[in-house]
Parts: C-alpha cells; structure tokens; sequence
C-alpha cells in the first residue's frame, strides 16, 4: 500500500481503543457525515468518455469494440466497466481521512458465492482488479449506488430503493460497530459461510425467496472444475482441447501460426512453474504435479474486456482429472491516480496481497507472475482456479425485500473486509450509533445513479454517431 496509507494506518492501531474511538469522532467534525449526501460533478469534471478511451489504449484492439458494446448494453452494465469514472469522482468528495483496503470496485455483482480451499461454500467479496489502501468511503458509495440503478433497472419505486441502501449500509455500519468490540483475531476469524448465511437470512426472506436460496446454494456447489471441463473442452486424438468459441473464447492454435504457438506454449509452462513460488510449498508441491494441456484467450466480464486473460487446462494423474487456472493481466489500479502507487511492484501481487487481506479465505490457487507477451511486453498476471464452486446473484430475479436482504448481506461483507485493513474502532467511532451515515448515503446512492445514467448515454451516443466503435455480439 502507499507508504503514507501504511504509516498513518499502523499508527493509529498501535493507539489506545480510547484514542482511536477520538480519531472517529474528532472525524465528524472535519467531515460531517450528512455531507456525504452531496454529489454534484465539478464544472471541470473529467469527460468520462476519454477516461474509457485511456483505459482502451492499452487493450487488445480487436475485444476493445465489444467492450463498448457490453457496457452500452444497460445502465448497470455500464456501472461495472466504470470504476475509473467513479473513482476519479469520488477524489473530490468527503471523506473521514481513516483508511482501509478498498476492494475499487465494490459493485453488488462483486459479492458473490466461493470455494474455500477446505471446501466450505462461502460467501465474500470475488474481484479485487482495482485494490489498493484509500478512503473506506468509496467502497460503500459505489456499493451503495449500484443498488440503486439495479433497483431502477427492476422499476423499483423511490421509496423500495431508499429503505434497499438503507439497509446495506446500516447493515456495514452496524457489524462495523461490533467488529469494534471484538479481539484482533475474532475479527480474522469472521466469515460467512453457508450456515451463516442461511441464519442471517432466516426471518429476512419469505418461503419463495429461502427457496430460491436453497437453489443458489446447490447451484454454486455444482460449479466446479469438472462441470467447466465439461462445458468447455472436447477430445482430439484422445487429449482434452479447449473448445473455440471465438470471440469470447479462442484457443491459442487458433490465434497464431504453429511456430509462435510453440514458443507460447513455453512460455504458459514457464509461467505456471514460476508462478507456483508464490504459492505456499504444500499448494506448490500440489501444482507441480499438473502437465500444461492447452491454453485459450478469455472475455471476462465487462469492465475488464480487452485486459489480456488466459485460461490454462493442466491434466493431473489422467485425462480426466483437470485444473483450469485463468491468468488475468494486473495493470494499475484506477485508485492509484487519486491515492498514490501501491507499494507492490508487481501488480498482480497488489492484487494477491488485496484479496487476501480482504477476504476471509481466498482460492488455494492465487498467485501472481510476470511475463512476456506475444508482441514482447513484459506485462503483470494474477492467476487463480477458473471456476470452483461460483454462484453469483441475480438481481433482475429479485423481489424489493430479496434485494435489501441482500444488500443487508453485502454490507456486512464488506465491513469486515475493511476491519481486517482498517482502524474498525474509528470507522465504528465515526459512523456511530445514529442512521446519519445511512440517510446521506442514500441521497448519494441516487444522485450518483442519474450521473451514471447520464454517462451511459452519452457512451450510447458516442457508439451511434461513430466516436467509439461498439459490435453487436453475444452477451455472457
């Protein structure tokens, strides 16, 4: 993290309960907590379009169109390829001056299902591109704020969206308040696993929405590396391929000649023996007993379409015993502009140590390497397994109620993510007992929304008059 961050950080937990529990409150009076409410873009704000355009310049040329596509797509669409916007707005807003690890890119869809390495279902924070040391406020701001346009996007009315960002932040500032009660270690042991989950949903949800629960779990549980080996490999000559299914998903004997694949395929070997030095020795001595199969270029998502990602099939003790890891390249992370360079030179080891340290158990395959590209960049990865037990929510299915309960969920999530990081007794101590924190944030959370709404069209119209250049394709 920043040196400045780690510093102020490392103070403030060496102080008395008492003292830090001052710092919170002390806070309050440099940075009232109703003035959070406020969003109102600057006359200079930054064209949110040249910012998408930046981030475009250092893609794969030819994904850069569908991106544009996929986030012309809808409003919340656009939200999720739109960290950078947001963090360049929130730059100029109030804040605490107390920080924490901040996932960057907080949205709802990023809270979701996951596989412990002891196989528990979990559940937790998923994306950690744009982690870095900041502000804890803009976590929740864009947390809030993406419920609020799915919420629009369902036609819920004013007052089902108020009382949806009302509970997930009172739901963060609450747990945030016990997390500050609680013993260093209590809070590392914290997490929500599937029983947890079920109780803190008990009384929350009506028959149909338990139901539907139920389903989500045992759905994820059945999203492992078998059903995605299944799903996305076929038999030639007797060895497992992955499937072309260009342009999301293309196989490296596709994309060059025999001669270049060759030296790619050696290049994923030394990136896989490399890699596993950042593992822990057991999970090393595990990896090393894998052989490389094939590799594929990857489509993920929507902010990050056209960031070079990778999936690699390695084979174990047949050829029915698979492990897909998927490489994902780490640039900088859009906080870096507004809150000073991670401390991690490489940053897929920012990404690495973010997830772990925000996360209550992160995928037994998470590591990070370096490497060369086809053109001879050298360029920053993180790797994790594919796919192992994912479920991710679907807030177009959601009732009001299914959607603050939600919301309810994500809240506490990401509070003890940032006690993990952060001073848990002055944030708590800043937050407070009082609803003040919530209130503003749901004028936050609307405001934001019509800025976003705003931004979305003017990306539509770019696409219409041929500014930018969009292509109509399938959508994940």
């Amino acid at each position: 993290m920043p040196q400045h961050a780690t510093t102020a950080m490392r103070a403030s937990l060496r102080a008395t309960p008492e003292e830090r529990a001052e710092l919170g409150k002390a806070a309050r009076r440099r940075s009232p907590r109703s003035g959070h409410a406020v969003y109102q873009p600057p006359p200079n704000r930054r064209d949110p379009l040249k910012i998408l355009e930046a981030q475009s310049e250092t893609r794969v040329a030819e994904l850069v169109p569908l991106r544009y596509s996929r986030m012309t797509e809808s409003p919340f669409r656009f939200y999720r390829g739109a960290a950078a916007i947001m963090a360049s707005d929130l730059a100029g807003s109030p804040d605490s001056g107390i920080s924490a690890q901040l996932c960057g890119d907080a949205h709802l869809l990023n809270f979701r299902l996951l596989a412990s390495p002891e196989r528990e279902l979990m559940f937790d924070i998923n994306d950690f591109d744009e982690t870095l040391p900041g502000p804890w406020e803009w976590d929740v701001k864009r947390l809030s704020a993406s419920f609020v346009i799915a919420a629009r996007a369902n036609g819920f009315d004013d007052s089902e969206r108020a009382r949806i960002v009302s509970r997930t932040v009172r739901a963060y500032r609450e747990a945030m308040n016990d997390f500050a009660g609680m013993g260093n270690l209590d809070v590392w042991y914290t997490k929500i696993d599937a029983d947890r989950l079920s109780a803190l949903t008990t009384g929350q949800l009506h028959k149909k929405g338990r139901e539907k629960l139920e389903r989500a779990l045992a759905k994820a549980r059945s999203r492992d590396t078998l059903q995605v080996f299944d799903k996305l490999t076929h038999l030639v000559d007797g060895r497992p391929l992955i499937t072309a299914d260009p342009p999301l998903l293309v196989p490296i004997s596709d994309l060059m000649p025999d001669a270049e694949r060759t030296a790619l395929e050696r290049q994923f070997r030394g990136l896989v023996e490399r890699y596993g030095i950042t593992l822990p020795s057991d999970r090393r001595h595990l990896l090393e007993d894998y052989q490389l199969s094939d590799v594929a270029r990857k489509v993920v998502g929507v902010g990050s379409v056209g960031t070079r990602c990778w999936i690699i099939l390695l084979l174990g003790r047949n050829g029915g015993d698979p492990l897909f890891l998927q490489a994902k390249e780490a640039d900088t992370s859009v906080l870096a502009e507004h809150v000073g360079p991670s401390q991690y030179r490489n940053q897929g080891e920012r990404v690495v140590a973010g997830q772990r340290l925000m996360q209550a158990t992160s995928d037994m395959f998470l590591g990070w390497e370096r490497v060369e590209g086809i053109d001879g960049k050298r360029r920053d990865f993180y790797i994790r397994q594919l796919r192992d037990w994912k479920g991710i929510a679907l807030p177009e299915t959601m009732s009001p109620r299914q959607l603050e309960t939600f919301g309810g969920l994500c809240g506490i999530t990401l509070a003890r993510a940032h006690a993990r990081s952060g001073d848990r007794i002055a944030i708590a101590s800043y937050l407070g007992s009082g609803d003040s924190f919530d209130r503003a944030l749901v004028a936050f959370a609307e405001a934001y929304a019509d800025q976003n709404e705003r931004d979305h069209q003017a990306l539509v119209d770019a696409v219409q008059t041929g500014r930018l250049p969009a292509e109509e394709l399938a959508i994940d």
